[in-house]
This record gives structure tokens, sequence and C-alpha cells, in this order.
């Protein structure tokens, strides 16, 4: 792999519908966020949160597969089980003891390899979940900057 490969940039536009709900556009692709009903939403899409942790799982997929074919492995797909855990009292304002955010997030990885050893499949997993970029965003301290227009 070259070392020449310049930063790409990802360009995500939002516009509010209402207090819960946003049309998100990035590319030629759109996607409606809310929150459920029981969060104030319409439930006419996933929450912030649910898209977070199906970024996690897009990526882990993109990611396993790309690693597994520079390994010379046959993966033939792979299944992805994400639960994250979060107290909603901070994002509510009932309550700042806890972050705003997941406390915990648990991924299972269920690939379907042909003909690999239990040592191969545990440095593909180790060498998947250092190279997602999801993975990265959620784990470390990402200069985030939010500001007015």
């Amino acid at each position: 792999m070259s070392t020449s490969i310049k930063n790409m940039k990802v360009l995500v536009h939002g516009t509010s519908e209402n207090p819960t709900k946003i049309n998100i556009t990035s590319g030629k692709f759109s996607l409606v966020i809310d929150e459920p009903t029981s969060m104030g939403g319409t439930d006419d899409g996933p929450s912030p949160v649910q898209v977070l942790l199906m970024s996690l799982a897009g990526c882990l997929n993109v990611t396993g597969h790309e690693v597994a074919k520079q390994k010379g492995l046959t993966l033939n797909g792979m299944k992805i089980t994400i639960e994250g855990e979060l107290n909603p009292c901070a994002f509510l304002g009932c309550s700042y003891e806890e972050r705003a955010g997941f406390q915990t997030v648990s991924v299972r990885i269920e690939p379907d390899f042909e003909s690999i050893s239990t040592e191969e499949v545990d440095e593909w997993l180790k060498e998947t979940e250092s190279r997602c970029p999801v993975t990265d965003n959620i784990r470390a301290g990402t200069d985030l900057k939010v500001s007015l227009k």
C-alpha cells in the first residue's frame, strides 16, 4: 500500500425537520435520524446513538473483509451484534453524574471463514479492530470542534 495516499474528507449535511428529526445527506445518500416516540420523537428513523453503532458494524464489516483479503483468507461473511449501554440522564438534564455517551459498547463478531486456525482468527480480529476507523474514533480522543456559523 502506498504511503502517498492523501487524507480524504467526509462531508455530511443535515437539516432539522423538527426537534427530534433531521434529514441527513452525504454524497448521493440520505438518511432520516429521529428519536423513538418514548423520547419524544416520531420514530421515522434510527436514533443518533443507533446510527453510531450501525456505523461501527458497517466499518468492522468492511475492515474485516479488507484485512482478510490482504492476508489471503477466505471470509464468506460475518454476523455482527453490537450492544451499547448509556444512561440518558445527562442528555435529558436530570443528572450529570455519568457521561452523556455510552458507558459500554460490546461487539460480538461471528466470522464465516474457510479453513482457518484459531490463531489466524485471533490475529484477524486484532488487526480488524486496530484498523477500523469507527472503532478508533469511538476509542480515541478525536479532536472534535463544534462551532456556530
